[in-house]
């Protein structure tokens, strides 16, 4: 696991591609999913997320190939409370084979902590409301479930729900 820079950004737009179509592909129509893959996990979507100071992104390698990743920044939430001192956890996915062995867990500590590199303030995350599995783990570590907004994929919608700590 290390914290990606600008040279990552092909990697980064790989892993989240992979990523979000293993765990979600099966959801939607082939063009929504492509639509979206094609502007949130561009390599052009990558390179300005790595050259924003307020943002980072972490890979998580095994034998030299990406098999996860996170991003956290500001928060862009459409909550009541969200301010422009909160910061979010944008993004953490692992591909399958490499989860339920602690990875995701440390990952998960790891963005947490560079949020709160200058002390403590509310964290906010969005999450799929029918993946109890990463609901359950972010409420380990001290997230409730505040709202809810639809998240749009192409012209699908999902259902999300918000998450707060602090």
């Amino acid at each position: 696991m290390r914290r990606a820079g600008p040279d990552d950004a092909e990697a980064l737009a790989g892993i989240g591609q992979r990523t979000f179509a293993e765990a979600f592909g099966h959801l939607y129509p082939a063009e929504d999913l492509a639509d979206f893959l094609g502007s949130a996990h561009s390599v052009a979507r990558a390179r300005s997320d790595l050259a924003n100071p307020a943002k980072a992104a972490w890979l998580v390698e095994s034998d030299g190939e990406a098999v996860g990743y996170a991003l956290a920044g500001p928060c862009k939430l459409p909550h009541p409370e969200v301010t422009p001192a909160c910061g979010e956890l944008d993004r953490i996915y692992l591909l399958k084979a490499y989860q339920g062995g602690g990875t995701g867990s440390r990952l998960l500590a790891e963005v947490l902590a560079w949020l709160e590199r200058d002390g403590p303030r509310r964290l906010w995350l969005g999450v799929w409301s029918e993946n109890l599995g990463a609901q359950k783990l972010y409420a380990r570590h001290g997230f409730e479930v505040v709202g809810s907004y639809d998240f749009a994929v192409g012209k699908s919608a999902d259902h999300e729900l918000i998450m707060r700590r602090g």
